[in-house]
């Protein structure tokens, strides 16, 4: 039996081995740990409620308020007139004018087709002149049948028929001259002639139209005063008393001025309880279009103490506003009495101080007591 011969190298060879293995175990806890470092030291541990969050502030400002009215009116002409016929009813013949045109006082303006008034006429006259010769021969023959009496040529009774005879004449001559006077009215009324200085703001009819008593033709305004009128609550009575000054805004053309309030109704209306009001407003270049929107507004009482802040800053319960103050990186819900609120504006009690850090932009996801981080920006009411 042969016995194998034992190698002098097998000890290292095992040792190399084992010595591979440990450094490839190590190797991988090595690798192991760096990438568990990488993949753990960009997790953020701080949770979503713990963050500050995110504001826009401003600082609030001392303001006084003072209550303010306002009112809608209308921008109406010095005087209008509607021009048509009163009188007579007949076809328009010729209509002179157009909007925008200027008419002088006595100019005429339309003419309506009167033949048949014009014929009328003409016959009234022609049978008051006859009527009238006719008087006048009666009168003479009782003036001569008169003078007869004294010789006692004719009797007392002969001169009262001729006497009456005359009077009656007399009579029947001023009905008709009273008819021809009432039939001339009727043929005047067939030319339409403006009553003052003006111009036309409107035309309604147009030549072929049957036009009747009460038909208007065309419109005539007269712009150089407008009258700025409304109707206000009747609690306001007191305060828009005669010379006060009122702010107006006109719509139609922007523009904006102050007049004073020229005339205030007695009575308040019975359906209504408003109060009429107007404003006398000089436009020598007449530049003021009438039948349009006047804004009105006027303050009354006296100014009161107050502090200002942006619409977006609070909400309003009832007659309380609650804002969040900024303070130390932290936010705090206050509560002040609102006063007034005008254009974008809350005025509140004084008791939120003037230059107040409060939170605008970003309120709504606020609590009490949360941490903030904002950025100031500028405000003026």
């Amino acid at each position: 039996m042969i016995e194998p011969i034992a190698s002098s190298s097998s000890p290292p060879r095992r040792g190399r081995v084992v010595a591979t293995l440990g450094a490839g175990v190590a190797t991988v806890l090595v690798a192991g740990a760096v990438l568990y470092h990488r993949a753990t030291a960009g997790t953020n541990l701080t949770t979503l409620a713990g963050l500050p969050k995110g504001v826009t502030m401003v600082k609030t400002v001392a303001a006084p308020f003072q209550e303010r009215r306002r009112y809608v009116g209308t921008v109406e002409p010095w005087v209008q007139a509607r021009i048509g016929p009163q009188m007579v009813s007949a076809y328009v013949d010729t209509v002179l004018v157009r909007p925008g045109a200027k008419v002088k006082r006595g100019e005429i303006v339309a003419t309506l087709d009167c033949r048949n008034s014009s014929a009328a006429n003409q016959a009234i006259a022609a049978q008051a002149r006859a009527l009238d010769a006719m008087r006048t021969a009666s009168a003479s023959e009782a003036s001569r049948v008169a003078s007869l009496l004294d010789g006692k040529y004719v009797s007392q009774n002969e001169v009262d028929l001729k006497n009456a005879d005359a009077a009656s004449k007399s009579a029947q001559v001023a009905a008709l001259q009273a008819q021809m006077v009432s039939s001339s009215l009727q043929v005047n009324d067939c030319v339409l002639r403006a009553p003052f200085d003006g111009e036309i703001a409107e035309r309604t009819g147009d030549p072929g139209m049957f036009a009747r008593p009460g038909t208007s033709i065309a419109t005539i305004v007269d712009r150089h005063i407008v009258r700025v009128t409304a109707d206000v609550p009747e609690d306001d009575f007191a305060n828009v008393s005669p010379e006060t000054e009122v702010r107006v805004h006109l719509i139609a053309t922007g523009k904006d001025f102050t007049a004073k309030i020229a005339r205030r109704a007695p009575s308040a209306d019975a359906d209504t309880r408003t109060v009429h009001i107007e404003l006398d407003v000089d436009d020598p270049e007449r530049t003021i279009p009438t039948h349009t929107t006047a804004e009105l507004s006027l303050d009354v009482g006296a100014p009161v103490p107050a502090t200002a802040i942006p619409l977006i800053a609070a909400t309003v319960h009832g007659s309380k506003t609650q804002v969040f103050t900024v303070a130390e990186g932290a936010v705090h819900a206050v509560r002040a009495k609102l006063i007034g609120e005008r254009e974008g504006v809350y005025y509140v009690e004084p008791s939120l101080a003037p230059g107040t850090e409060v939170a605008t932009e970003g309120r709504g996801l606020l609590d009490d007591g949360d941490k903030v981080t904002g950025k100031l920006e500028p405000w003026q009411p």
